[in-house]
């Protein structure tokens, strides 16, 4: 999926997370080719990539800007040469699996990647041109003359190539790699993967002949093969509280039957992408949200980042303590509810119960928490609803859809890059306009009463599931209360019940007179 990575322990967490889901599947990290990448080749590989792609500045869709195909990073060999190397240095070559690609066009370029370190190699533009594409550089406008890149009926009946194209295509690159094989008296890839001191630096051009590329072919040993790279597993990330669930014949009866399962569980801080695995295991046999039955887990103590992460239909989690970064990260489905323990002596409704970026890129399900949310609370939220009672900076940001209610204060740049769903901020101090980021979304009053009603259903189902003394007081003098909270709506929900005031059908008959 694609996330916002800011640091090496974001990219760890994202493929712990998708080494939860599915163990069985391999992750892959893709890395532009530029100076430094051996560094981050390096570090990627101690994260649990089982995949490391390093992708050259050629090649490119044709639906992809100018820029984005000349200018994005360096050469391929470079960047390979170096994260090979690197690695190998650094014995962790043996971990993982080096892709290379960028502008690939026949068995020569397999040949050289291969020298340079290569496992895997990826073909892209050339192997669409085998079908018949001809790069009008029109793919994202469904209008490509010759129905490559097209869902119109009339468009794609020009399609000119067959599946056959494809595969004599690499048939005939496979064997140009046969020919070079033999003639360097190698029979098998393995033999020359990684074998740079097999290349000679050949420049007869007098303006090129002060050019040291001895870095490309410098040769350092390695003590696996590439075959032995390739066929090995995907990494595995341990014993975790998942597997303990899975291990519950109730709990795999309700899955295989669509039944009822529950059940309380400690946690800690360690326990990271807790539910995962089991949704991995209910998504793999009915979908994100075809599951009729129900899994009510709950969980008491601090848990780890990722709690709840892609989560589908049918599960529902309550925490009883509190959680870190990435609550409810991807979800489709389901019910998170956090509330503090009984007995905090702590006020919930001023106290952070969860971390950072939580709700990323959610596309359904809903979130109750009975105190505050770090920065960047749903962020790239798409379907989710969600409740809490106060946010950090950035709430909201990049949401296309779905809808969050904020009952206490909110940090700064709210809304920014918003461009769907609706958000709910109370405001007691009135401090909330000067926190929004005005570019896309405005703020205004709730001035229907749909909108109204979509509020306080949230807040009393809010009340029911954590109990909330905040909810409880705003709902008691709701009169007082709702003119206090603000819409904040993108320009795509301008129009809806929950924005536009009512109107009776006498007005609408005389502005249309009018």
């Amino acid at each position: 999926p694609h996330h916002d990575i800011y640091s090496i322990e974001d990219l760890a967490q994202l493929i712990y997370d998708l080494h939860m889901i599915n163990p069985s599947a391999k992750v892959s990290v893709k890395l532009v080719a530029e100076a430094g990448i051996g560094t981050v080749a390096s570090g990627v590989a101690k994260a649990g990539a089982d995949v490391i792609q390093v992708s050259g500045h050629d090649g490119g869709t044709g639906a992809s800007p100018i820029s984005s195909i000349k200018h994005a990073g360096g050469p391929w060999e470079m960047g390979l040469t170096e994260s090979h190397t690197t690695l190998t240095m650094n014995q962790l070559r043996d971990r993982v699996v080096l892709r290379a690609d960028g502008g690939f066009k026949s068995g020569q370029d397999v040949m050289m990647a291969a020298l340079m370190g290569a496992d895997e190699y990826g073909f892209g533009t050339v192997a669409m041109i085998a079908t018949g594409c001809i790069m009008a550089r029109i793919c994202h406008t469904n209008n490509c003359p010759v129905g490559v890149a097209s869902q119109r009926e009339e468009l794609r009946a020009r399609m000119p190539g067959v599946p056959g194209d494809v595969v004599n295509f690499f048939i005939d690159v496979a064997n140009e790699v046969r020919g070079s094989l033999a003639a360097l008296g190698y029979t098998s890839m393995d033999e020359i993967i990684g074998r740079s001191d097999l290349l000679k630096q050949d420049v007869n051009l007098t303006k090129t002949n002060e050019l040291d590329l001895s870095f490309l072919t410098t040769f350092v040993p390695e003590k696996s093969t590439s075959t032995q790279r390739r066929t090995q597993e995907a990494h595995s990330n341990g014993p975790c509280v998942d597997d303990e669930l899975l291990a519950n014949k109730d709990l795999m009866k309700a899955i295989e039957e669509e039944g009822t399962f529950a059940i309380t569980l400690p946690i800690n801080n360690v326990d990271r992408s807790t539910v995962a695995r089991v949704s991995g295991q209910v998504a793999k046999r009915y979908g994100n949200r075809g599951f009729a039955g129900a899994i009510n887990l709950t969980f008491e103590g601090s848990a780890g980042q990722s709690f709840g992460v892609f989560m589908c239909g049918g599960i529902n989690i309550k925490l009883i303590g509190e959680a870190n970064d990435y609550v409810g990260k991807g979800i489709a489905g389901g019910e998170i509810v956090i509330v503090p323990p009984p007995g905090a002596s702590f006020d919930p409704s001023v106290s952070c119960i969860l971390g950072n970026t939580c709700l990323y890129g959610a596309t359904g399900g809903r979130l109750h928490a009975n105190g505050t949310a770090g920065e960047r609370f749903a962020v790239r939220n798409s379907a989710a609803e969600a409740v809490v009672e106060g946010a950090g900076d950035h709430c909201c940001e990049y949401m296309t859809g779905g809808v969050v209610v904020v009952l206490g204060e909110a940090g700064r740049n709210i809304g920014a890059g918003m461009t769907g769903g609706l958000a709910y901020f109370l405001d007691e101090d009135q401090s909330f306009l000067k926190k929004v980021n005005g570019e896309i979304v405005r703020a205004q009053r709730i001035q229907s009463k749909v909108g109204e009603q979509q509020l306080k259903s949230l807040i009393q189902d809010h009340l029911e599931k954590t109990g909330s003394a905040r909810a409880e007081q705003i709902l008691g003098k709701w009169d007082e209360y709702m003119p206090k909270f603000w819409q904040v709506v993108p320009p795509s929900e301008k129009n809806t019940p929950e924005v536009e005031p009512e109107q009776t059908e006498p007005a609408k008959l005389e502005a249309v007179a009018k």
